[in-house]
């Protein structure tokens, strides 16, 4: 990591998210240092234009080294999945505030001109969430605090870090708290996938194997917004340069249900299946939307993508992954 300074540092940038903005950045023409705990097998994108560093962010020196010579660094590290993952991994979704907050301690000492950090909608007040036609989120809604047991309390303590960082020293924190991310080359399988990639994968195996039949997590009513992954990656980067210090959604308003996200992919798969429901399954909250307004606001912000474009992009991604399985 001491070899030369670059541009941009990507913590975590062995994984979904990480994997997408690195390439973004690169094409950009910025100089990237990606910075994952995991084998760098097992990252879901690897570019060979960008430093690609094995190092684990949770320990200070790691943290230290990876910050060296770095003008700006968005943190996206962090232990974490789909609901299935967050509601049976507590104590791993709170341990990732070690990264947290060594990697904004490394930063602020290294003197990163700008550091930007993935939040989640896991901090939002569940008392705000109990009933499928939600009231979109606004940012206020965090307080007073309820959030997601495990992984909502650590990015809600991750972000107040943020804040005083930028209270008590000056250094330049910016947040966003990430409505639901979905798309290619993310997990989608394996009990980390999200409900897009889970949903694809399900009806993939069934137009593959013939076996038209589907479960489904919940009664199917619970309802979420989903935003695609370029989207997301576009978003972060307009916040990172931004004026504007508060925590800021970073999602699509577009709501659904379940049942309806199965809808939409059984469109785009061309297979009708028989739908069973685990009423025993993770589901967490009843409803979560994300209201727009104030990113619209400060950025002139929308996303681009549909969700069935962005699920049909998902879904033949998911569905060659598991045809190849299956071969």
């Amino acid at each position: 990591m001491r070899d030369k300074s670059v541009d941009v540092l990507v913590a975590g940038g062995g994984g979904f998210i990480g994997g997408h903005l690195v390439g973004d950045l690169l094409r950009q023409g910025h100089s990237v240092r990606s910075v994952d705990v995991k084998p760098l097998h097992e990252w879901y994108q690897i570019h060979p234009d960008a430093a690609n560093v094995v190092a684990d962010l949770s320990l200070l020196e790691a943290a230290t080294q990876a910050c060296e010579g770095v003008g700006q660094v968005y943190n996206l590290a962090a232990d974490m999945g789909g609901m299935g993952f967050i509601e049976n991994n507590k104590a791993a979704c709170m341990l990732s505030v070690l990264a947290s907050t060594h990697v904004l301690l490394a930063a602020k000492q290294a003197g990163v001109e700008r550091y930007f950090y993935s939040s989640s909608a896991c901090v939002y007040a569940a008392q705000k969430q109990t009933d499928p036609d939600v009231t979109a989120l606004r940012e206020e809604d965090a307080y007073p605090a309820e959030p997601e047991d495990g992984y909502g309390w650590e990015k809600l303590f991750s972000e107040r870090m943020c804040r005083h960082f930028l209270e008590d020293y000056g250094f330049a924190t910016r947040v966003a708290r990430y409505h639901n991310v979905y798309g290619p080359h993310g997990t989608w399988d394996g009990g980390r996938e999200k409900a897009p990639a889970a949903i694809c994968r399900k009806l993939a195996v069934a137009a593959v194997t013939g076996r038209e039949e589907i479960e489904i997590w919940g009664d199917g009513e619970q309802t979420r917004s989903f935003m695609y992954i370029d989207d997301c990656v576009q978003g972060s980067q307009l916040i990172l340069r931004g004026d504007n210090v508060e925590p800021v959604n970073l999602g699509s308003s577009e709501l659904v249900s379940i049942n309806q996200l199965v809808d939409i992919v059984e469109d785009i798969a061309g297979v009708r299946c028989r739908r069973t429901h685990d009423l025993s399954a993770p589901q967490g909250v009843r409803g979560r939307n994300s209201d727009n307004t104030a990113i619209q606001q400060w950025y002139g912000w929308e996303p681009s993508i549909t969700l069935a474009d962005g699920l049909e992009k998902t879904y033949r991604w998911v569905y060659d992954q598991v045809k190849t399985h299956a071969a």
